[in-house]
């Protein structure tokens, strides 16, 4: 399969996640979607730049951050 169509699908699912997180409007359902596509994409695991898709809707997630 085309990797160009996948990276683009990749990227426009991350993006449409984000876009729900961020204006507020992402349902409880939709918001477990983002976290395991997040877990899905190891982006929970691994170094991801600060300016991608996925950082962006990492950083959107309504969850505080635990402590140690």
């Amino acid at each position: 399969m085309d990797t160009k169509i996948l990276d683009e699908l990749h990227d426009s699912v991350a993006k449409e996640l984000l876009q729900k997180v961020k204006s507020g409007e992402a349902t409880a359902s939709e918001l477990s979607v983002a976290v395991k596509f997040l877990k899905d994409n190891g982006a929970v695991n691994e170094v991801i730049t600060s300016e991608s898709p996925m950082a962006n809707l990492l950083e959107s997630l309504p969850f505080e951050e635990m402590s140690h």
